[in-house]
């Protein structure tokens, strides 16, 4: 019972997470009329606040010290955070810009470009399903290509860069909120050093639209720590296959936010595009189910073979002879 009340738990919160960063293409407009790096300046600096509150209250200081001994594992954050802060820039340009369903496209093809790279970098082998996913993905691209008359580069700059960004976490090996901190601490001096720089220019909009505005603009470290705790609750809560299927959840968030409140243009073209692209994600979903239901059931296979062999290979213990005669045997002396 307390196993399903986690799962159910951590399936709350993995839908929050998602759900949250489907829906924040609402929060970026309220922002203007500051700007894209602006905003983002603004992300980093409060982000880094926010978490650091999070830390001091949970006690989470220890992986600091490791952490500032290791030269590799901190030049991969640098490039983590570097990486990062070209996709959180081009996302918010994106959404101020009215091109919320090119963004969403970004997220829905991030899988693909994912095990692109699993080939390209790791030399990752691909089941044929995987293969027919991807080639399936990259027509989709051309169609796109030749619907907006340019390759859709919002879409492949946020899928790439969220890609290396999630290639570069796993080599960290670091928790959620450990990892945001890490990243946002490199991110903070340049970023308030920027933000300082428009103040001493009088061209900051922090402060200059009233006071509700300037909360909104610190409520960008709310709004990019909350989803992130979310998703590590759920991370060790439900199984990685789930956490696959919520994912889909915030690119269909915000394709529907483009289309339906934000009233985006979807010719024919495009249309044709992302139903290839949905067509891809379909095949990868089935044979990612399809094979961890193949990998459970050898598992199960595997493990009841271990117990009938060691059923058959352990002897039975024979009864002590003082025990089949009913008295006990005699204290050392």
């Amino acid at each position: 019972m307390k196993a399903d009340n986690e799962q159910r738990m951590g399936l709350l919160y993995g839908m929050g997470a998602y759900g949250m960063w489907g829906l924040v293409p609402l929060f970026w407009p309220l922002l203007k009329p500051a700007g894209a790096v602006e905003i983002l300046a603004h992300r980093m600096v409060w982000s880094l606040a926010v978490v650091g509150i999070a830390l001091l209250v949970l006690r989470r200081w220890g992986w600091m010290r490791p952490l500032l001994r290791d030269r590799r594992r901190l030049g991969l954050i640098t490039v983590a955070a570097t990486v990062i802060t070209v996709n959180w820039g081009v996302y918010i340009w994106a959404v101020n810009n009215g091109q919320v369903v090119a963004a969403s496209l970004g997220y829905f093809i991030n899988p693909l470009v994912t095990i692109a790279m699993g080939v390209l970098l790791l030399k990752e082998r691909l089941r044929p399903a995987q293969w027919t996913a991807v080639g399936v993905g990259f027509a989709a691209v051309l169609v796109l290509t030749v619907g907006y008359g340019r390759p859709p580069w919002i879409s492949l700059v946020l899928a790439l860069t969220f890609a290396v960004y999630g290639l570069i976490k796993k080599k960290t090996n670091i928790g959620g909120l450990e990892s945001l901190a890490a990243e946002t601490a490199v991110q903070f001096l340049p970023a308030l050093a920027f933000l300082l720089w428009l103040g001493s220019r009088g061209t900051a909009d922090f402060g200059a639209h009233g006071a509700g505005h300037a909360a909104l603009l610190a409520a960008t470290g709310i709004v990019t720590a909350v989803p992130l705790i979310c998703f590590g609750a759920a991370a060790i809560r439900v199984p990685l296959s789930t956490l696959g299927l919520l994912q889909y959840l915030a690119p269909v968030f915000q394709f529907l936010l483009g289309v339906l409140y934000f009233h985006e243009a979807m010719p024919a073209e495009r249309w044709a595009g992302f139903s290839l692209v949905w067509l891809a994600l379909t095949i990868l979903t089935w044979d990612a189910l399809r094979n961890a239901r193949r990998v459970r059931a050898e598992a199960a296979r595997l493990a009841t073979a271990a117990r009938a062999a060691a059923a058959v290979s352990t002897p039975d213990t024979p009864a002590a002879p003082e025990a089949a005669s009913g008295r006990h045997p005699e204290p050392a002396a």
